[in-house]
């Protein structure tokens, strides 16, 4: 499935942050923007793998489990 997802990316001294408003919690760094994009695209990636786990936890053997896509 493919997301985009908005950054927002600022020059601290010689690092680059970013962080995701719809995504809370998911920040990147780096040296070069870059890096600091694959930093923040991977903090996205461990937030919604959890939240996917979490969200599943308690679900209903019998329930019918299927996919979405959203474009």
């Amino acid at each position: 499935m493919h997301n985009e997802f908005t950054a927002i990316i600022e020059k601290d001294g010689d690092w680059y942050i970013a962080y995701c408003p719809e995504i809370p919690g998911a920040n990147g760094q780096g040296k070069t923007k870059q890096e600091c994009l694959a930093s923040l695209a991977d903090a996205i990636r461990l937030i919604l793998e959890d939240r996917r786990e979490d969200a599943l936890r308690g679900v209903p053997d019998d329930a019918i489990r299927d996919t979405v896509a959203v474009s």
